[in-house]
């Protein structure tokens, strides 16, 4: 079969769909630099709104698009009633930088089959959202969806949490894999054993080649051991950044551990554990302080749906490592923030709490404190307690000093706290006027580089991935 190698696993795992018809389409967001890396960097306008609007096929690629199917855990109820319903597959592409499989999914292009009664869009609003919360992780190092193309459609929306109408959009996204956790899930629900080990080679193959060779019943456990090692780092990214996800259901993560679909997120002002980014998340379940929980519980879901084709006992080993992992991780993740060489696990780990432990007790913003340590910034007033001397001394003493990047001589760092994304959002929503919006994206790549996040450009020669179009 030629084309891309999601056909390989067949129609029982989507739908295939068409797309919505919308009324206008006002190029709204345009990610270049990704598109480079998967050779449409030169893509002209009229051609960019065809496949990103109205979304012709690409020339070799998918013919029509494809609404996956999965099921989840929903704040840990058990939903076989969801799937793609207001997005879908629309291609497949390569990386061109490392050639790893890229996936271009959808929001907000219309109803599927998992529709379940909703419209299948996208407001504006959400899309500005997603595209600032891409832009945000992938600036503080966090291993991200990218949003690839914002486009406004034109029609009014009717939403029950923002002022009706509301204005609408479609949203491309990039993305390693659009297979979740639910997706496994909703092959054991119905159980499907020949297709979860299809599945299984599938994501073994093109996102974990390491173990394309071995046998379903190995191959599986050691599958989970993978996403559970690639989920800590996930979860310790997030707590380096001070991100807050806000709906860690098992629909809304992948088995490559990238973070993406971004509803109710929100960015730490202070740290505090139990701080939330969904109003409805009434209990805390997924605050700042237990998302390292919450993918450990998403993940024994994972295992659970993989026992059909591996032993239980295998399965429960392969998550044993993931306290450990977790905590490594964290200490990577937030020595690399203050741009500090890793020692010992122990003390590094133990230094990073009491660091988070004294920045809860004094109140001190977040993105501040960590922008400020980095800078070299003398502290006075309130900042000057004995607690922050003694941390002080202990990061002085593994080498932190003054960095002399330019954005570390900037007055303050750049953030994305939910009043400045509310700030953004009302300037467009009265007066169209989109100025902030891209100032922010750009501020926030300038901060990634800072923090040495540079994507690279497509090297010459581009050869398209696929020689002919499915059937």
């Amino acid at each position: 079969m030629t084309g891309p190698p999601i056909l390989a696993l067949g129609d029982a795992f989507y739908a295939r769909v068409a797309p919505a018809t919308f009324p206008e389409h006002v190029l709204r967001f345009r990610n270049d630099r990704w598109a480079a890396r998967v050779g449409l960097a030169g893509l002209p306008d009229e051609a960019w709104t065809e496949h990103f609007a109205r979304f012709a096929p690409l020339p070799g690629n998918l013919r029509g698009p494809l609404a996956l199917a999965y099921h989840g855990h929903q704040f840990r109820h058990y939903n076989p009633d969801i799937g793609d319903g207001r997005g879908f597959l629309f291609g497949q592409v390569r990386d061109e930088a490392d050639g790893r499989l890229l996936d271009l999914g959808t929001k907000g292009s219309g109803t599927t089959p998992f529709s379940r009664g909703g419209d299948g869009r996208l407001t504006l609003q959400g899309g500005v959202r997603e595209v600032l919360a891409a832009e945000a992780l992938e600036a503080a190092g966090v291993y991200t969806s990218k949003a690839l193309s914002l486009f406004e459609t034109g029609e009014d929306l009717v939403r029950g949490d923002e002022p009706s109408p509301a204005r609408s959009a479609v949203l491309v996204r990039l993305s390693h894999s659009h297979l979740r956790f639910g997706t496994f899930q909703r092959l054991a629900y119905f159980g499907r054993t020949e297709e979860i080990e299809r599945l299984l080679g599938y994501a073994c193959e093109h996102h974990y080649p390491d173990l394309a060779s071995l046998p379903a019943r190995d191959q599986a456990p050691a599958f989970l051991r993978a996403v559970a090692e690639r989920s800590a780092r996930l979860a310790a990214s997030w707590m380096a950044a001070g991100f807050v996800h806000g709906v860690l259901n098992t629909d809304n993560l992948t088995v490559t551990a990238e973070s993406f679909d971004y509803g109710p997120w929100r960015f730490l002002p202070q740290v505090d554990p139990g701080f939330t980014a969904a109003r409805f998340d009434h209990s805390g379940l997924y605050a700042y302080g237990r998302q390292a929980e919450a993918l450990l519980w998403a993940l024994s879901r994972l295992g659970g749906a993989l026992t059909p084709v591996a032993d239980e006992a295998a399965l429960t080993e392969a998550l044993s490592g993931y306290g450990d992992a977790y905590m490594r991780a964290v200490a990577d993740a937030f020595f690399a923030r203050l741009g500090l060489a890793r020692g010992d696990d122990a003390a590094d780990v133990t230094l990073v709490q009491d660091l988070l432990r004294w920045m809860a007790g004094a109140g001190v913003p977040f993105e501040r404190t960590l922008f400020d340590l980095r800078k070299g910034a003398r502290w006075d007033g309130a900042h000057a307690d004995a607690g922050f001397a003694a941390l002080a001394d202990r990061l002085a003493a593994r080498g932190l000093s003054a960095d002399a990047h330019p954005y570390f001589a900037r007055e303050a760092p750049e953030g994305l706290l939910n009043d400045e994304v509310q700030a953004i959002w009302a300037r467009i929503a009265e007066d169209d006027d989109w100025s902030a919006f891209d100032a922010k994206v750009a501020g926030l790549r300038a901060k990634g580089g800072a923090y040495g996040v540079r994507p690279l450009s497509a090297p010459p020669g581009h050869v398209p991935l696929y020689g002919a179009d499915d059937s």
